[in-house]
């Protein structure tokens, strides 16, 4: 037995432990309900520490969300519906299956191939032959990042642009029509031709090969990169924001802009 899997037997076994009558009541009162919210919360963390290229956070965030199926297969096997053994080894059969070109004798040349054949062998496992193109997608996706999946769905089937030129001026085109429900005021009309705008422009994204969610989670990160800069010069000439003026505080912006760029 590998060290690893020791560590992870352990992990396991501690689980087990502070579930037990006599561990922690904390752990003994979660549910799969309960903790949906921390599974997202350490996702996100795990995130962050890649950004921050922190290989010692990564290490720790990892075990974080780690914790979180073997948490989920305690209370499973606590009410014998399944085992954490139970959750590797359908993980594991399922990776050869949906990998014959590795573990069988199927050829993919690329990794747009072995997309297709992915969704492929899903769906003959699912039994999906008769369901939407569009199934499969979780419903609790954030919008950006479900709109990216039902959008890469729909183009596998051929409901898509030919070219870059097309999604762009669908951009333009979605972007005009908001203009006019702008002048109109009708804020119902007005969410409906936002949505649209913003599914195109996730296309856009698509076709570009950008992210969306990634995009602008970087952009939301610049962002308050540069206001805290301008928080901070005006603390330091004890202004506050309030006082200031937008020509001020724009100032400041380009600022912030000039110190990331020298940075790269």
């Amino acid at each position: 037995m590998t060290e690893q899997k020791k560590g992870f037997d352990r992990l396991v076994e501690i689980m087990r432990r502070l579930r037990a009558p006599g561990g922690c009541p904390w752990d003994a009162e979660q549910s799969h309900e309960s903790l949906k919210r921390y599974l997202i919360e350490e996702a996100y963390e795990v995130i962050e520490a890649i950004d921050r290229n922190d290989p010692d956070h990564l290490k720790e965030e990892l075990g974080d969300l780690m914790l979180q199926p073997v948490f989920h297969a305690a209370i499973a096997e606590e009410k014998g519906e399944f085992t954490m053994d139970d959750v590797l080894e359908a993980i594991n059969d399922k990776l050869v299956r949906r990998h014959p070109h590795v573990f069988g004798e199927q050829r993919v040349k690329t990794a747009a191939e072995q997309v297709e054949n992915w969704e492929r062998i899903k769906k003959g496992e699912k039994g999906e032959g008769r369901e939407s193109a569009l199934s499969g997608v979780p419903p609790q996706l954030p919008a950006l990042m479900k709109a990216q999946k039902i959008s890469e769905k729909a183009a596998r089937v051929g409901f898509d642009w030919s070219d870059v030129d097309q999604v762009f001026a669908k951009v333009l085109e979605e972007l005009h029509e908001f203009e006019e429900t702008m002048v109109d005021g009708d804020q119902e009309r007005m969410e409906a031709e936002l949505g649209d705008l913003l599914f195109a422009i996730v296309n856009l994204g698509r076709f570009l090969r950008l992210n969306p969610e990634e995009a602008l989670r970087k952009t939301i990160e610049r962002f308050v990169r540069r206001f805290s800069h301008i928080e901070e010069s005006l603390r330091a000439k004890g202004v506050h924001m309030k006082e200031a003026t937008l020509e001020e505080m724009e100032g400041l912006w380009k600022e912030a802009k000039g110190l990331e760029k020298e940075a790269f």
